[in-house]
């Protein structure tokens, strides 16, 4: 009778599947290798580069009392808002990129994603554009491009195979453009969202320096740079990570359980 590896040696194989448990297991282990590490850099090493955790700690709940809540709302308004925008704008132009007349525009469109975010900002302050439509323009735009260029990608990795049982059935090229690429590929526009979320993540505390009356957790970073408070800018890094790890989590939720049929994606 073989004796199977333990859960450690398998740990150590490429493409080895271990329990949901087992998992859990090394994703803690890494937390406290992550933290014991922290820990050894900020206070125990002769050159202290970065804050200690009780510091940090002690500059979270300063955070708070200063208005932390009000902030991240402002900074999660101007996410929402951009989001909900560049969404719209990208569902349309590229599920109407199959017709030959709309192609060109959503593959310029996407091409948009190698010009510098300062030229665009340019020339929509010369637009006379201030405050959170200025921002929520910027982010929209940029968010839009890498939508695009997703959404796209996953309607180019449509096998054949599913067109040519829609035409089986009897389908018109429109009916097939609704059953396949859109009915049949909402579960993938949930997991793009989820990806490219994390465009905005990094971007918004940018958008929110340029305009700096509309408020946000972008500002307070700012400020505490300016100060050299390090231990405010971990803080509100270590809460804007957990936020997005949240959000990650909240739509991989909603993605299996209104599409129960879907394959979903395992993690990276």
């Amino acid at each position: 009778m073989v004796k199977s590896d333990s859960a450690l040696v398998r740990s150590f194989r490429p493409f080895e599947k271990l329990t949901d448990s087992q998992t859990s297991l090394w994703y803690v282990l890494w937390l406290i290798i992550l933290i014991a590490g922290w820990i050894k850099v900020s206070v125990y090493s002769d050159v202290k580069i970065i804050p200690s955790p009780l510091m940090v700690l002690g500059a979270t709940k300063n955070l708070f009392s200063e208005g932390l809540v009000r902030q991240f709302g402002a900074s999660l308004g101007l996410c929402g808002l951009s989001t909900l925008y560049a969404l719209l704008v990208s569902l349309t132009v590229a599920y109407l990129s199959p017709l030959p007349i709309m192609k060109p525009l959503a593959q310029s469109i996407s091409k948009l994603r190698y010009v510098p975010m300062i030229g665009i900002t340019y020339y929509l302050t010369e637009l006379q554009l201030t405050g959170r439509p200025l921002q929520v323009t910027i982010l929209s735009l940029f968010m839009t491009v890498y939508f695009i260029t997703s959404i796209m990608s996953m309607i180019g990795d449509i096998p054949p195979e599913e067109y040519d049982l829609a035409r089986t059935m009897g389908c018109s090229r429109w009916e097939m453009l609704w059953i396949v690429v859109i009915k049949g590929r909402m579960d993938f526009v949930i997991e793009i969202l989820k990806q490219n979320l994390a465009i905005t993540w990094m971007m918004f505390v940018s958008v929110e320096v340029l305009v700096i009356s509309t408020g946000g957790v972008g500002i307070l970073m700012k400020n505490s740079e300016k100060t050299g408070n390090q231990e405010r800018i971990f803080a509100i890094q270590i809460l804007i990570f957990l936020l997005g790890v949240l959000t990650d989590y909240l739509l991989s939720l909603l993605r299996s359980n209104m599409f129960r049929y879907s394959k979903t994606v395992k993690e990276l």
